[in-house]
């Protein structure tokens, strides 16, 4: 099959012919329709990510249709239409259980701890636990801007955040999450500042999304008052959609009183462990708290919410790419030349 791949950490990404992937008892193959372009692919490329073996196909965001399943698959077959979250469980021990299989100690991810999704086929494991159906008014290029981002922000703003109507959410970072977490937490009736260096970002969130307040930080040496005087003493809700040190200790000290910060940005490694103002946790009762994508079987809402209307996921998407532009373009995305999510149709 065709794909994108790499031979070393920071080197070239060539398109190539590699071996179709074969399923497993319990796994599926799916047939890529398109594929999103997501900045976890420049960390795994970067190497930040210690699943990647190379020689490495990256690529998590996908929606496509199955043309094989494993002989121990019961609730799918060859021909449906299925997207997939970022994160893949193993569907049998205690945590997803609980079902919390966004954070399954035994989780796998296409695109890096086996091959990904720039490629014309991708394996999926424990397909009875992972897929999740395509209703027909959603497209494959809509389902893929999901895959990572989407549902990410989602899971955050609505499962992690508990958002309320009226609330004040500050969300920074107007890339793919943040927008996305922007688009979501309006659906939602809460208020939101959107915070970022990009005056473009700022203007489509303000115009586009419905943003109630912008703040340009490369303009304003002050976000934190400014965010205090928005809000009437803080908001209710902090999102790191970028991450970055800085954001964790503004997002915090941004709060009011049993705020939360809900973290979603992953930060690069060197500085991974960023300070947090524990005094300010202590008397305000804040609370930190990790978001790392949505399980499988809470799509459900989400998608109910698009075929609604309530949310448009598409709107957040930017460009149509090639295979031959992932090469050129995953290489750079930590230069944020880009706004939205851009997509790659196979």
């Amino acid at each position: 099959m065709k794909a994108a791949i790499y031979k070393e950490f920071k080197g070239p990404i060539t398109i190539g012919q590699v071996p179709d992937p074969k399923p497993k008892d319990h796994d599926a193959i799916i047939k890529v329709k398109a594929s999103g372009l997501c900045l976890s692919d420049w960390h795994g490329w970067m190497g930040h990510d210690k699943d990647i073996v190379l020689p490495h196909v990256p690529g998590h965001e996908l929606a496509g249709e199955i043309v094989e399943v494993g002989k121990s698959v019961k609730n799918w077959k060859a021909g449906q239409r299925v997207t997939v979250p970022f994160v893949c469980a193993c569907g049998s021990c205690e945590v997803c259980a609980e079902n919390n299989q966004q954070v399954c100690p035994n989780q796998t991810q296409p695109g890096f701890t086996h091959w990904g999704s720039f490629a014309e086929y991708v394996r999926i494991d424990h397909a009875d636990t992972n897929l999740v159906a395509l209703p027909e008014s959603i497209d494959h290029k809509t389902a893929a801007s999901l895959g990572c981002r989407f549902a990410t922000s989602f899971r955050a703003v609505v499962d992690q955040g508990k958002v309320r109507e009226g609330q004040w959410v500050s969300v920074f970072g107007c890339g793919g999450v943040g927008m996305s977490a922007i688009m979501i937490a309006k659906a939602m009736g809460a208020r939101v500042i959107a915070i970022d260096i990009d005056e473009s970002k700022l203007e489509f969130a303000r115009k586009e999304l419905g943003a109630d307040a912008v703040i340009n930080i490369s303009k304003e040496d002050k976000q934190i008052q400014k965010i205090l005087d928005i809000t009437n003493g803080g908001s209710h809700i902090s999102i790191d959609a970028l991450g970055k040190p800085e954001i964790v200790w503004d997002g915090i000290n941004s709060l009011r009183r049993r705020g939360k910060h809900i973290q979603v940005g992953i930060l690069q490694p060197e500085v991974k462990n960023a300070p947090i103002p524990m005094d300010r946790m202590i008397s305000h009762e804040i609370e930190v708290i990790g978001s790392h994508g949505m399980q499988a079987f809470r799509y459900e809402e989400m998608l109910s919410l698009i075929i609604n209307g309530k949310l448009d996921p598409a709107r957040l998407i930017s460009e149509e790419i090639t295979l031959e532009q992932v090469c050129e373009e995953l290489s750079v995305m930590d230069r944020f030349e880009s706004s939205g999510i851009r997509v790659c149709l196979m």
